[in-house]
């Protein structure tokens, strides 16, 4: 039924448009019957009917198609980490055991801000580092 009532109005608004245009030609020609108006009017009519239908027939639209994407896995890399290397840490000593006297005299004789109480100096950088004797 919509499809009947839209071609319908597609039909008239055709008639309207043809119409009027043969309206203002009539009015050049007096003297000719009106039957040739009304045979174009009808012709545009039938076309108006005819191009309105084939208008109102089409789909409006189409469906929308929906396509899963099928999800793309893939296996993480093995990780490989080294195992670290234990070393055995060798502290060699230069003759002078910390804490002893000897070790004081050095310390304090080569560090002018040696603390005899912590056993650091204050560093050119401004932090403090444990004397160590060589």
């Amino acid at each position: 039924m919509n499809k009947l009532i839209k071609a319908a109005a597609l039909s008239v608004a055709a008639a309207a448009i043809v119409l009027p245009t043969f309206g203002t030609a009539q009015a050049t020609h007096r003297r000719e019957s009106h039957s040739d108006a009304w045979a174009a009017g009808a012709a545009g009519l039938v076309a108006g009917t005819l191009i309105g239908g084939a208008i109102a027939s089409q789909p409006r639209y189409s469906e929308p198609t929906y396509i899963d994407p099928e999800p793309e896995y893939y296996e993480p890399r093995p990780v490989y980490r080294a195992r670290p290397v234990y070393r055995p840490v060798v502290v060699e000593t230069y003759g002078v055991e910390p804490w002893t006297p000897e070790w004081y005299r050095y310390c304090s004789q080569r560090y002018r801000s040696f603390d005899p109480d912590s056993g650091t100096f204050v560093g050119y950088d401004g932090m403090r580092h444990f004397c160590a004797a060589n």
